[in-house]
């Protein structure tokens, strides 16, 4: 997105559902600010930020602590309740960085989700009460994980009494507050998180969740026809 670049990739292994959400499978997002991006990267600059971005993003795609809102659907991770689950390790790499990192990142993940396929996992019948059932990965059938109600994240950066979509480092060196809200294909909102130390008014808050839900449709209707293209490529080579 402009001159900030980032990479993301999906790796998934199956786990055991964490007994405070039995019929859950778990998300880990991960992102690491390269020092060749910035020279602010380097040593203790780099991991407070990439904690950070680290935060908000679970914040933004996986919704509340009981999972509600949540963008990725922990639900469809499940393989038997209780016992075996996937669990999705999301990796990002910031390359370059110019501003909007958030945003960036979150088109990325949805990208990377969409392009990920899960193995079909047979479970041998057999296994009762508190035995761990056998499984047999398949190498052959994959499940396309489901992205349509991944979000994207829109930041809106405020600047003075106005604020700014889609913000350079420039620009974001003038900010007051940003906040940034991750929308659906159906408008809605999934996870809202700020950062700068300025306080906002609730009005001019629920005037950035309009405009963000403006630019998301925008905003997803362009990644997904640049999803299906780069998906077209694949098929033709």
């Amino acid at each position: 997105m402009g001159a900030t670049n980032v990479i993301s990739s999906v790796k998934a292994e199956l786990g055991k559902p964490s007994s405070l959400q039995p019929d859950k499978g778990k998300v880990t997002i991960y992102v690491d600010c390269s020092p060749t991006a910035e020279p602010m990267f380097e040593g203790r600059g780099g991991d407070e930020l990439s904690m950070e971005l680290s935060v908000a993003l679970q914040r933004c795609l996986l919704g509340g602590k009981s999972g509600a809102g949540a963008g990725i659907d922990l639900s469809s991770l499940i393989v038997v309740e209780g016992k075996i689950c996937w669990d999705l390790y999301i990796d990002c790499l910031v390359i370059s960085s110019d501003g909007n990192l958030l945003d960036a990142l979150g088109a990325a993940i949805k990208a990377a989700l969409s392009n990920t396929g899960i193995p079909r996992v047979n479970v041998a019948v057999g296994a009762s009460g508190d035995q761990q059932p056998e499984v047999d990965i398949s190498d052959e059938e994959f499940l396309q994980f489901d992205t349509s109600n991944i979000p994207v994240i829109v930041t809106l950066t405020k600047a003075g009494r106005h604020y700014i979509v889609d913000a350079t480092s420039e620009e974001e060196s003038q900010m007051n507050s940003a906040v940034s809200i991750s929308v659906n294909r159906k408008g809605h909102i999934c996870g809202l998180t700020k950062r700068g130390g300025a306080g906002l008014d609730p009005s001019i808050i629920l005037d950035m969740i309009s405009v963000a839900k403006h630019v998301s449709d925008q905003l997803i209707n362009k990644l997904d026809s640049e999803i299906a293209a780069a998906e077209a490529d694949e098929d033709e080579s």
